[in-house]
Parts: structure tokens; sequence; C-alpha cells
């Protein structure tokens, strides 16, 4: 497979070189350089020091050079949390930081790209535009900025139109091929939760209304330690604790915004709690959790049973819908059999 590296550094290139030949063909490019053979096969790897302004300026003029390529990886060693968050404000659509990583990543890409064959080569402009308005969104919140209710009222509305044309399968076949990590489970999950509203019959307004707390679900993450966010293994019990967080954090940061509904926000915090009580953060029971959580926590425990993970690969939707069909008690047993359609068939 094609690798157009791109640096600033010319002494990085011999290392890329011996790490990833003569399995992958490496293309270097030096930024500043204007002599780069502009290919859309292949994959962006870039490797820069994103803190500084020049260098962010280079890339971001450099990407525009290679727009068509789907697959941007940035190489942030050690995870900073600043340069992951610039990554992801350019584009990447992954980080790798590890020399094990960047070799697991592109095995990945290659065996998609080899499984979809005829597949269109590019991600769809709703995939596109979703998943920029999430690095936007988080962006912003780790920079202590506003963020505003238009710009995932126009996410959802993207998706939901995807949904409505191409069916929910072609939604999540393209986000899963396209991204990873937090910016991926939140397209599935408003993907899955979307597909739910829409194979119940449910009118626009409520479609949407649960499409809003699937985008904003996960917003509290913006503020969880990107070493944990973004660990490439299990978390450890300590690790899990703060990531337990992220649904108090995300009501915090959306209640005062005004426009925003009390179900949306409902959905944010309530959406790991469970019938039975055992979940968090309010330890809420079966009376208490509303309508759009339930559907919420189906589609979220769904999303992330399905996509990948640095330590597991994809479940198949056969296998995760029996994993919730086995949550009786926990989840209302006849949304999960409503759900089998979506999670079939759709």
């Amino acid at each position: 497979m094609l690798v157009h590296f791109v640096t600033d550094d010319a002494a990085k290139i011999p290392a890329i070189r011996a790490m990833l030949e003569p399995q992958h063909r490496i293309a270097p490019q030096l930024l500043g350089r204007g002599d780069a053979q502009i290919d859309s096969n292949g994959v962006l790897m870039v490797d820069a020091d994103l803190r500084k302004s020049d260098r962010v300026q280079q890339i971001r003029l450099a990407l525009q050079e290679w727009s068509s390529i789907p697959e941007k990886l940035f190489v942030v060693r050690n995870r900073v949390r600043s340069m992951v968050a610039q990554a992801y404000a350019l584009g990447a659509t992954a980080i790798v930081s590890r020399p094990k990583e960047i070799i697991s990543k592109l095995a990945q890409i290659e065996v998609a790209e080899k499984a979809a064959q005829s597949d269109i080569a590019i991600a769809s402009p709703e995939i596109t535009d979703s998943a920029a308005t999430f690095a936007s969104m988080f962006s912003a919140i780790r920079a202590g900025k506003q963020i505003y209710l238009s710009d995932a009222e126009r996410a959802t509305s993207q998706i939901i139109d995807s949904i409505s044309q191409k069916g929910l399968t072609a939604w999540l076949d393209d986000v899963r091929r396209y991204h990873e990590g937090t910016f991926q489970h939140c397209l599935l999950v408003t993907g899955v939760a979307v597909g739910f509203a829409l194979d119940i019959g449910f009118a626009s307004p409520d479609v949407k209304r649960l499409g809003m707390a699937a985008t904003l679900h996960d917003i509290g993450k913006a503020r969880i330690p990107l070493s944990i966010l973004d660990k490439p293994d299990r978390l450890d019990p300590g690790e899990e604790e703060i990531m337990r967080r992220h649904p108090a954090i995300g009501h915090e940061l959306l209640k005062d915004i005004a426009g925003i509904s009390p179900e949306i926000l409902d959905g944010v915090r309530h959406h790991h709690e469970y019938l039975d009580g055992s979940g968090y953060p309010d330890a809420l029971t079966a009376p208490e959790i509303s309508d759009l959580v339930r559907m919420l926590t189906i589609s979220d425990i769904f999303a992330a049973l399905i996509e990948s993970r640095p330590y597991r690969p994809a479940m198949p939707r056969q296998n995760a819908y029996k994993i919730l069909c086995g949550m009786d008690g926990k989840l209302e047993r006849p949304l999960v059999k409503a759900f089998r359609n979506v999670a079939l068939v759709v």
C-alpha cells in the first residue's frame, strides 16, 4: 500500500522506511516543499510538531492538495493532549503514537480496502461534515470556548438524511471505514439511534430529538484526559472511574445552552443508567428512566459492541444483538425486541 509520509524533519524518513518497507511503499514529502507528487491512492501519514503555528499552517495548505485521500493518520507521540486536538481539527481520521499502532492501523486499512473493492473510495460528505462537527465541538470545549447547538443540529440532520436515503448499514460501514475512536463512536451511536427511531416510525421531531441526544451524548468526554480517552488498551479501574464521569460532565456543559431541551439533557446525563439501578451516574431505576433514555442506551451499547477498538475487532451485529438480549432486567425487553430489525436487517 502507498503511504504518503508528510513530515517536518527529513531525519524521520529513514525510520519510517525501515519500519514499513517493503510491505508498504513510502512516498515522503517535506513540509514547505512544493514538489509533492499528488496521488489520490493510499494513505496520508503526517508526522510534524503540531504545537508550532507555522507547521500547522503548512499542514493545512498541504492537506488541500491531499484532500482526495480518505485516510489521514497523524503521528502524535505520547498522545500530547493539545496536539491530538489539533490533529483532529486538521482532519485526522486516526491518531497513532507507537510503531505497533502504526503497523496495525495500516494493516486494518489495507484489509478494509481489499474488502471494499468496488466501494466508493472516499467518505460521504455527510460523514466528513459530521465528523468535522464533532471535532470542532470537542476542540472548542477543550479550549474553554462556547459550543453552539446549531452545529449539533446540522450534524444530526445530515445523519438523518443519509440514513433515510441510504439505510443504516451503509452508514455503519462507511463510518467504521473512515473514522475511529471517540468520533467513530459518536457517529455510530447517532446513526443507530436515528435508524431505531425511523424503523419504529417516529414522527420527524421525535427522530430529531433522539438523534440530537445521541449526537451530544458523549460530549462530556471532551473533558476526559486524552491519555484515557484514546488509550489503545483496556482501561484500568482508576481510569474507568474517571471515564464514568463523562455523562455528568456533559450535562454540566450543556445545561445552560439556550434552546436545549430537557429530554436531550436527560439523554446526555443518563444514557448509562439501567432499569435495575446498576447504572451511573445517578443509579436511576425503571420508573425514573424515560423512553428516550432507554432507546439511547440500547443504541449506545450496540454501537460500542460493533465498533472496532485497538484491543479487539468489531463484533458482528448478530453477536452484539445477542448480548443486548442477555441484558434482561437492565434494558427494556420490548424495546430490545423492537430493535431486532435495526440490529440485524436495516
